[in-house]
């Protein structure tokens, strides 16, 4: 009772402190960001971004990456540069295998009719030219005149069985590469046409007109083409098929793969301290994505762009000083230009002390978003997601205060954008964009994930600029700023403030668990508690990281010093497993599955279940990034069952340790003896 009273009375104070005056920095800081940043200024840039179909390797891409370099530039950043890792398809960058680069000029699909009076009339279904989405990433070139045949979804063959579609152009409702093997490869089709309505939400298959994003796989030996269509042209086209019509359609492609180069945009506001501007803050995005790609992620890019615009222009103006550190930024492909980055650059690795990662932020009402400030994973336990949080609580509080009055000291409102409270969430850890990487164990280095879900646009062509809302890009790009700004500048205790900072984000830890609690079985409640301790001890304590050493007596915090509250372990739940310090990266990347590559290599034809298994709050491929974070050299398998069950839900110890077998199979851990 007495702990719960005095966050309850922190809690208070802090609220407080927070409805008098911004969090964290002085307001006359507060202020000059919030009157410089400019939605309008991110969303010019946004749409410039969103011009370009910017798939890995690509000229679009290219011609995005000098897009953003010349803002940069002009804008007074130092250290601009595009740099470049080379693509083939055999170098390795940690996990990733390197994806060759791809290009597509012509991508049209079209029906060809019969009729009395002319030989032939085609009418077209897809053009690649006209929405870019609609040709199947990494498709190769082909003009091909073929039956189309329905195969339903595709990925299994009985869904072939009595058809005949050797030569012929399947129609199916999975992912082009879900389907290539078993459809070109085994059966002999010519072709793919998709309606795979990926990233499932509320909303999904609501509009029949969407065309989704599609791809095939890269690494595939059965090269082939794929187009995407809507659902209202695929239920067109199947009901002519199910009435025994027959349709010949004509593809036309002119795409490949090709050796090249991810490149990664970079600059710099150097810091001024003598000791701490080797260290860096870096703001992450990723540029890459489908054309438009507005909310994902051109507002991303453009919002750390008009970040770096206002902090540069703020500093030469003398109204905020320059960082202790510097502040790094950047913009890669998702995930393996990331990777290409740290490994290629692995200085960069070692200078990068926290990450302000931006995917998705600038979704308007029409797309249903929903903003959150996300927590990292619980192996990775740090402060700068509380940091973050309360400047995004306290947006909250003065957008809702103008929505609700029309009064407020910071409204942060763009002329252009909408007036709405921005109700920001503060969410627990998930996964899928760059912040996966920076918080894999290889690295270590704790991310603010910023970000929108659901979106009911995502990955469509309606994914558009007039979808964007100026308002919110203002508002995002501020949190990211101030944040990245207090840690940049963060060389001493932090003072009381900082402290209740931590304890409001416990709170709400705190509240998250409770509700974890009431799900799981009496006998996994001990271990979901300790747990929580063990990560409000490593918050706590992941601020003198970026402190000065301490001196005297002090011991830093270890959750080895408490033994009494280790759980209980025998036979296989005893053994300890240390990852080792190659290859870095998570397992699953983008593209490439590199356990899933290392675990045939040595004639397993079936996955580990832990890759399969289901629990209350998270699914296979959140355990095993876990499984393998927690394997540190100090937790036994019993410990990390129990800490990824705190996290995910509650998971029999058997599939972890045979996860763990596994990864010490592959290479990637090592039994400690």
């Amino acid at each position: 009772m007495k702990i719960v009273s005095a966050i309850v009375a922190g809690l208070a104070l802090a609220g407080g402190v927070c409805a008098q005056k911004p969090p964290l920095l002085a307001e006359k800081e507060v202020a000059a960001i919030a009157g410089e940043i400019s939605g309008e200024t991110a969303k010019r840039n946004l749409e410039g971004i969103a011009r370009f179909h910017r798939q890995r390797g690509s000229n679009g891409f290219h011609d995005a990456a000098e897009l953003v370099a010349e803002r940069l530039r002009a804008y007074g950043l130092s250290d601009v540069a595009i740099l470049q890792f080379p693509t083939d398809g055999k170098i390795f960058y940690g996990t990733q295998r390197s994806r060759p680069a791809w290009d597509a000029g012509i991508g049209e699909l079209e029906e060809v009719k019969d009729v009395e009076e002319v030989n032939e009339v085609k009418e077209r279904i897809a053009s690649y030219a006209a929405e870019p989405v609609a040709l199947a990433e990494d498709s190769e070139s082909a003009d091909v005149t073929a039956e189309l045949v329905d195969v339903g979804e595709g990925t299994k063959e009985s869904d072939y069985a009595g058809k005949d579609v050797k030569g012929k152009i399947v129609l199916v409702s999975a992912q082009p590469g879900a389907v290539q093997d078993l459809a070109v490869g085994k059966f002999g089709a010519a072709g793919i046409v998709s309606y795979a309505q990926n990233q499932k939400t509320a909303w999904s298959g609501e509009n029949l007109d969407a065309v989704r994003w599609g791809h095939l796989e890269t690494f595939s030996a059965n090269k082939t083409f794929g187009f995407m269509v809507s659902l209202r042209t695929a239920h067109v086209l199947r009901g002519r098929l199910a009435k025994g019509e027959k349709i010949r359609l004509h593809a036309v492609v002119k795409a490949g793969q090709h050796e090249g180069n991810y490149e990664v945009v970079t600059a710099t506001v150097p810091g001024a301290d003598a000791k701490l501007k080797e260290e860096e803050i870096a703001f992450s995005c990723h540029l890459d994505h489908q054309r438009p790609g507005a909310n994902d992620n051109a507002s991303g890019c453009a919002t750390i762009l008009e970040v770096a615009r206002t902090l540069q222009k703020l500093i030469g103006e003398g109204k905020l000083a320059q960082p202790a550190r510097t502040m790094r930024f950047i913009f890669p492909p998702e995930i393996e230009g990331t990777l290409a980055l740290l490994n290629g650059k692995p200085e960069f690795a070692k200078r990068i002390k926290a990450v302000v990662h931006m995917d998705m932020v600038g979704g308007g009402p029409e797309t249903k978003a929903v903003f959150h400030v996300t927590r990292g994973p619980m192996s990775l336990p740090s402060f700068v997601q509380d940091v973050a949080w309360a400047f995004a609580e306290w947006v909250n509080e003065e957008s809702y205060k103008f929505a609700a009055t029309g009064k407020a000291e910071y409204p942060m409102v763009s002329a252009e954008g909408g007036k709405e409270p921005l109700r920001a969430e503060y969410s627990a850890y998930t996964m899928g964009s760059d912040h996966d990487v920076y918080q894999d164990s290889s690295f270590g280095i704790p991310a603010i994930y910023l970000n929108d879900w659901p979106d009911r646009f995502i990955h469509t062509n309606l994914d558009n600029t007039a979808n964007i809302d100026a308002t919110k890009l203002k508002r995002v790009g501020f949190i990211g700023a101030v944040s990245g700004y207090f840690l940049a500048n963060l060389n001493s205790t932090g003072g009381v403030e900082l402290s209740l900072t931590e304890i409001h984000g416990r709170s709400v830890r705190l509240l998250s668990f409770d509700a974890r609690a009431r799900q799981i079985p009496r006998e996994e409640v001990e271990a979901l508690r300790r747990n929580e301790a063990e990560y409000d001890g490593g918050v706590s304590n992941s601020v003198r990281k970026f402190l000065p050493p301490l001196t005297g007596l002090q011991v830093p915090y270890d959750r080895r010093l408490n033994t009494s509250n280790r759980p209980k372990a025998v036979g296989d739940g005893l053994v300890t497993y240390s990852r080792k310090n190659v290859p870095q990266g998570p397992m699953a990347v983008f593209g490439y599955d590199y356990f899933e590559a290392e675990w045939a290599k040595r004639g397993h034809t079936t996955k580990p279940r832990l890759l399969e298994y289901q629990g209350l709050w998270g699914g296979g491929e959140e355990y095993a990034y876990e499984v393998l974070n927690f394997a540190d050299g100090k937790r036994n398998a019993y410990e990390i069952r129990d800490a990824v069950s705190a996290e995910y839900g509650p998971v029999p110890l058997e599939l972890v340790v045979e996860y763990l077998k596994a990864l010490e199979e592959i290479g990637v851990v090592e039994e400690m003896k």
